[in-house]
């Protein structure tokens, strides 16, 4: 009995065939993959184009319309005013420009010195609570309950405290402690730009505890144990381990507590209302008050535009400069 055997290449010339067929599917199979995750993405970028952009893009425009209450009812058709209303916003000499630079400059000290509180009070905790003892889970728990907490809700309640009659504040500093002659007004006056801070601190340093304490995770403790062992005090451990190994986490951290309280709206509207006391008129509740109370909408987007471009600018400004010294450590 004699079986025949196919040659290799007669089998492979037989074979070829049917993957040549088979090669349009794992082409169109492989641009389905391709093309899965920009299809699963388009619903997240249809709703950032509906609520980002396209206000962003007719607020620009408002800002060269003048619109005002007998124009704003038909926007679209309102007269066309060029760059009036950016002239109007930086003009020094009048008074519309004299009280955007004033907020400008509140908003400034007010974020620089938030952040800062921020952060030192974010790190000094998490630095604390890396050592293993007990109750240290609750305390962590305890600690990121004002960044749980609705924004409304909290402030509210910080409004109530605040109360010159009967708030908690003046009950402890005054009536329990003594301190000053009579209450002290919080909500009005040059101390309502102290009030507002503390708000503000309260909020928003259990969020540089939280990230801080995320990047404390990562430094290996076998750096503490050699420093320990070459001498090293608590003090240079944490300046040359604990804070140079966080340095990409703060940059970061920086950043986006300075982008969230310069643009901060609900805190101060929350805890004074519609119309803030001079001392802590933040940009924000100004552009409010200048696009609703004086009807001046196209004023107050021209003022929103400038908010934006001052914050693309120190944004830009941040990263280049932190980049460079990300560079310059590596090198």
């Amino acid at each position: 009995m004699t079986s025949t055997v196919t040659p290799p290449a007669a089998r492979a010339v037989r074979k070829a065939p049917p993957g040549e067929a088979r090669s349009p599917r794992r082409r169109s199979g492989r641009l389905r993959r391709i093309g899965l995750p920009y299809l699963l993405l388009l619903p997240a970028l249809a709703l950032e184009l509906l609520v980002h952009l396209v206000p962003m893009v007719i607020g620009i425009a408002m800002s060269f319309k003048e619109l005002t209450q007998f124009t704003v009812r038909n926007w679209a058709d309102a007269p066309w005013a060029g760059f009036e209303n950016y002239a109007l916003s930086v003009d020094l000499d009048a008074p519309v420009g004299q009280a955007l630079l004033k907020s400008f400059v509140t908003t400034c000290l007010f974020t620089v010195t938030s952040v800062g509180l921020c952060w030192l009070l974010g790190t000094a905790a998490a630095v604390l609570l890396q050592e293993s003892f007990r109750g240290r889970g609750v305390l962590r728990a305890l600690f990121l309950v004002p960044y749980a907490l609705p924004v409304y809700a909290a402030v509210i309640t910080w409004a109530f405290m605040f109360q010159h009659d009967n708030g908690m504040i003046n009950h402890v500093l005054h009536d329990q402690l003594g301190i000053g002659d009579r209450p002290a007004f919080w909500l009005i006056g040059d101390n309502s730009f102290w009030a507002l801070l503390v708000v503000s601190v309260w909020k928003g340093w259990p969020f540089a505890f939280l990230t801080v304490m995320a990047g404390l995770q990562n430094i290996p403790r076998e750096l503490y144990e050699a420093a320990a062992l070459d001498g090293a005090g608590v003090w240079k451990q944490i300046r040359h381990i604990t804070l140079a190994s966080l340095r990409p986490v703060n940059q970061v951290l920086v950043l986006v507590l300075f982008l969230w309280t310069f643009n901060d709206f609900n805190t101060p509207f929350v805890l004074f209302g519609k119309a803030a006391p001079e001392a802590a008129d933040l940009i924000s509740l100004h552009i409010y008050q200048s696009s609703f109370q004086t009807w001046n909408f196209g004023a107050g987007s021209a003022m929103s535009v400038l908010l934006l471009l001052f914050l693309l600018l120190v944004t830009g400004v941040y990263l280049l400069i932190t980049g460079r010294g990300r560079k310059a450590g590596d090198g």
